[in-house]
């Protein structure tokens, strides 16, 4: 089955729409276009299920709060994204009901899909959401989210999220209509209307800014998105949210990135792209044949040194005697207590110090190995 064969059959389909396709230049909603949207979706694929993956909380709280442009601080735009979330998810709510659908919002964290019990949670939530035929509205949880568990930007989370609703299909709706082989503002620059894997980018300039002015992204996360989602099994088209129902007919418009690996864990993809480490474990070289080779749990015997400051249950890089990152996890011991346990069997130091220390440092359940 081809690529765009696969777009005409999928039936679970996760589009992400940013700031920009939604509101006005002055930062508030505009009605019309996410009715435009909505109608797109609706309309297109009525018997698929959608989850919406919806920036424009903030830029929507812009206006409200007399504010011009985006803050740069946190605290600001959390105060935003607190005013315009309400306001995005009450149109959404009124926008699809004309379709007789019902919406739900999902607000997320890294820290919700990365720890096991909250990815479990998420799980269900999103497939009981589906089973009932509601569209899950996902946005990150900007209103409490700080800057250490955030995604960063709703275009990686789009990625992720088709990956753990197992999508047939992610649709990256931009305020550009494709991919451009340099600054689509410039004459003598063209589409490129398919990428097969990373040579067909080799030497393409990749903005990293919207051209409207309210997001946070650019062309550089949605190619990001685009590698992580491909890399997992699932096709994806980037274009203009002008172009979302012709995307879904399978009409060749924008971008169709083709899919280059096979769907696997979903958690260890959350692992590995959603997180941002707290610290650094440092392995010997038998170590780092443990976790990269056998699939093994991290053992204290194995760590020569630690560097960060971290908690039990936050996520450090693992790496090798060279310093390569061989690895992600999610670590068992806050950082002031690794270092008396390093180089220690379990066995010796659950005789010495009891039970609580006979376990390991980062369980394989826990880690992502990077190849």
């Amino acid at each position: 089955m081809s690529t765009l064969q696969q777009v005409v059959a999928a039936r679970r389909i996760v589009i992400k729409v940013g700031s920009s396709s939604l509101t006005t230049t002055a930062g508030g909603l505009d009605g019309s276009r996410v009715d435009a949207l909505v109608d797109a979706l609706a309309e297109t694929v009525p018997g698929a299920e959608i989850v919406l993956v919806s920036s424009g909380a903030i830029a929507a709280g812009l206006a409200p709060l007399g504010l011009t442009r985006r803050p740069k601080d946190l605290a600001t735009q959390q105060a935003a994204a607190s005013v315009g979330q309400g306001l995005l998810i009450a149109r959404y709510t009124q926008s699809f009901a004309r379709h007789g659908r019902r919406v739900g919002q999902v607000l997320l964290t890294a820290d919700d899909v990365t720890r096991r019990s909250h990815y479990r949670n998420a799980v269900s939530t999103f497939n009981k959401l589906l089973e009932l035929g509601v569209v899950p509205i996902v946005n990150e949880n900007d209103t409490v989210a700080t800057q250490e568990i955030r995604f960063g930007d709703n275009d990686r989370l789009a990625a992720l999220v088709a990956h753990l609703v197992d999508a047939d299909l992610l649709l990256l709706l931009s305020d550009v209509d494709a991919l451009y082989d340099g600054d689509p503002s410039l004459p003598g620059t063209s589409p490129i209307r398919e990428v097969r894997g990373p040579q067909d980018l080799a030497g393409v300039a990749i903005g990293s800014v919207g051209k409207a002015g309210v997001g946070t992204g650019g062309m550089v996360t949605k190619v990001d998105a685009a590698r992580i989602a491909t890399g997992a099994g699932i096709p994806v088209i980037l274009t203009t949210a002008a172009y979302a129902a012709r995307a879904l007919r399978g009409e060749a418009v924008g971008t169709v990135f083709h899919r280059t690996g096979e769907r696997g864990g979903a958690r260890r993809l959350w692992l590995a792209h959603a997180t941002t480490a707290r610290g650094v474990l440092t392995l010997d070289q038998g170590a780092v044949a443990a976790v990269t080779e056998r699939g093994s749990s991290l053992l204290p015997a194995g760590i020569t040194e630690v560097s960060g400051n971290f908690t039990a249950g936050e996520p450090v890089d693992l790496r090798g005697p060279d310093g390569r990152l061989i690895g992600r996890g999610l670590v068992n011991f806050d950082a002031a207590e690794l270092p008396a346990l390093l180089g220690r069997s379990t066995r010796e130091l659950a005789a010495e110090l009891g039970p609580h220390y006979e376990r390991e440092v980062v369980h394989r359940d826990d880690l992502v190995a990077f190849h």
